[in-house]
């Protein structure tokens, strides 16, 4: 049994954007269902969507035939949540609300085994190393995992430069929803100055030779970070598409107001 090898991870290395669907609706069938629609990754999403360890564990396995690459995003870079999460199999992490290059490269530690990080050793235990059934799990560990950090803060786009430079932060994330409200734009994650914002900080993550990403719903704007260099963007929802669509759906066969307020025939009075 050989290690999983981490295409996500190298695509990023190579400059090749990919391109991601979030994930909220915390379970497996969900997650099968769009594996195999198009998307290079998908992210579990343990901060927002009702995730635990079990539930990330049944989408992992739910999406591990399909060619797309399952990113975590853990709920907090806590170093013992995140020793389950990668022994889980977990190769991609998404740590929020990361504010400094002290606070990433403790999240880069826990990430590698000793000695270049602070990860527990228990692979016998671990779906990671297939419950130690592939031949040197632990030195080929390391090179196969990747840390994406998110810079959600006005706070942490001072520190940008610094986070983005710690080794073994493979890639930024910008979250624009947390960011336009840090910026005093609460709820207006396409504001100009939030776009802005965004785009000078994917050129500096780029100088630093990481990977910039982030979440753009809106078609315009996704073009227009993929176009300054982001390198994975989220370009939808599933919990939004699902809303949209069945909204849709139902819209197309309900009466208009007008019909619903018009007395049936049979009921007119003669």
């Amino acid at each position: 049994m050989q290690m999983p090898h981490n295409a996500f991870k190298t695509a990023l290395r190579e400059g090749r954007p990919q391109i991601g669907l979030w994930m909220g609706l915390a379970h497996a069938n969900a997650a099968e269902l769009v594996a195999g629609t198009g998307f290079d990754w998908l992210l579990i999403d343990g901060e927002h969507a009702p995730n635990d360890l079990q539930s990330v564990l049944s989408q992992l396995r739910a999406v591990a035939p399909y060619a797309t690459h399952p990113i975590v995003r853990a709920p907090v870079g806590d170093v013992a949540l995140i020793k389950q999460l990668l022994d889980l199999g977990t190769l991609t992490l998404l740590v929020p609300m990361v504010e400094s290059a002290q606070q990433a490269l403790s999240l880069a530690q826990a990430m590698r085994y000793p000695p270049h990080g602070i990860r527990g050793v228990g692979s016998a235990l671990a779906r990671s190393s297939r419950w130690n059934q592939i031949p040197g799990y632990l030195q080929q560990a390391d090179a196969q995992m990747c840390l994406l950090v998110q810079v959600e803060s006005v706070g942490a786009l001072d520190q940008l430069d610094a986070i983005a430079a710690q080794d073994g932060v493979d890639g930024v994330f910008f979250g624009p929803a947390d960011l336009s409200a840090s910026m005093g734009l609460l709820g207006q994650p396409g504001h100009p100055d939030v776009v802005a914002a965004i785009c000078d900080g994917i050129r500096r993550v780029r100088a630093a030779g990481k990977a910039p990403g982030v979440l753009a719903v809106d078609a315009t704007l996704a073009s227009t970070y993929l176009e300054h260099g982001a390198l994975f963007v989220a370009v939808g929802v599933d919990t939004t598409l699902l809303v949209r669509a069945a909204t849709e759906l139902a819209q197309r066969y309900r009466p208009t107001r007008a019909e619903a307020r018009a007395e049936p025939a049979s009921a007119q009075a003669y």
